[in-house]
């Protein structure tokens, strides 16, 4: 794999000429639970719960956490996909996104794209691929055609396939060419924006490494910039410039990579990246083991959610939801350990 370490860095690790590409404030998800015979409310599955972040040009964000803290369901927000039930969006210079119909959508879809985990079911099996890349040129109104033809052919050309397989269904194809055809799919409108919901996981670890670089190289040539999803905080450590570590619907500490995976904050944080195997013996440090099973969303802990299970606990742990502040090198971590207002005296 190829370095993947941001050039001209500002200090809180985002490039250099940092402008937001993408705004995202407070976004929230709850899902409703209904019981009973005549639906009786009985409450709501928290899956997102005041996620924040801003996105710059070129610049990766990596969004990880356990299964089931919120990840995907943060990228379907912000792509409209799933309503949310609070928050805004905004992409460049747009409104915000959650106010829009759908009609009013169509021309913003336009700039923010998906690039799906499964490559096998997120792909019409009774399309051929020459369709499955076109239909967004159709939808568009980018080409017509004998040019989108050439155009179709052109995307395959750029993610490493025959040009000559657009006539082609997707059970002909491995994994890795089927996930391929994915990033054509998403790159035929010219986004700005990708989210990538787990790219690689469903991939053998040789072909993951070819996806990343492609994606790496695309972000150069097209000037891209990316939201990627994952639980592989390896791959994540080597594609992403910025890092966000969400934990039952909350981020719960976000910074530049070197910072976070050199001096990781948030005890949830330095569980995560213990757990991360070293072939080094020599640098193999002792494992933060977490105790218990993550939380229900549908009835989360009182204060910070992670305090059950958390080895640092302390008296406002349990009472007191804790902030998200920034620190002196460019993290910001929500735990009352580095709260001026909670923290333990030393």
């Amino acid at each position: 794999m190829t370095s993947a370490t941001p050039h001209d860095a500002l200090p809180d690790g985002r490039p250099a000429g940092f402008s937001p590409v993408l705004r995202v404030n407070g976004l929230t998800k709850h899902f409703p639970v209904r019981k009973g015979l005549f639906g009786r409310d009985a409450g709501a599955v928290r899956a997102v719960d005041g996620v924040s972040f801003e996105l710059g040009p070129r610049e990766t964000l990596g969004l990880v956490g356990e299964s089931g803290c919120g990840k995907t369901t943060t990228g379907r927000l912000i792509l409209q996909l799933i309503r949310p039930t609070a928050g805004e969006v905004r992409l460049l210079d747009s409104p915000d996104l959650t106010t829009l119909s759908n009609r009013q959508l169509l021309p913003w879809r336009r700039r923010m794209q998906m690039i799906f985990q499964d490559p096998y079911s997120s792909l019409n099996p009774r399309m051929t691929v020459g369709s499955i890349i076109g239909e967004a040129l159709t939808i568009h109104r980018l080409a017509h055609g004998a040019r989108k033809t050439e155009r179709v052919k052109e995307l395959l050309a750029e993610v490493g396939l025959n040009p000559n397989a657009l006539k082609r269904f997707p059970h002909e194809f491995s994994g890795g060419q089927r996930q391929r055809i994915g990033v054509a799919r998403a790159l035929a409108v010219e986004p700005h924006v990708i989210i990538a919901d787990e790219p690689v996981s469903a991939l053998d670890v040789s072909i993951q490494s070819q996806i990343i670089n492609l994606l790496q190289r695309l972000q150069e040539e097209h000037g891209l910039s990316y939201v990627f999803i994952a639980h592989d905080l390896s791959v994540v450590g080597h594609i992403s410039h910025r890092v966000a570590v969400m934990y039952l619907g909350r981020i719960v500490e976000i910074g530049p990579k070197l910072q976070l995976f050199e001096t990781p904050r948030h005890p949830y944080t330095q569980a995560l990246l213990a757990a991360v195997p070293k072939p080094d013996p020599a640098k193999r440090g002792p494992r933060a083991l977490l105790q218990g099973d993550v939380p229900s969303p549908l009835n989360p802990p009182s204060g910070c959610a992670f305090h059950p299970r958390c080895p640092r606990r302390f008296a406002p742990c349990d009472k007191i939801v804790p902030r998200l502040l920034p620190q002196s090198d460019g993290v910001q971590v929500a735990c009352h350990l580095y709260d001026p207002e909670h923290a333990p005296s030393t």
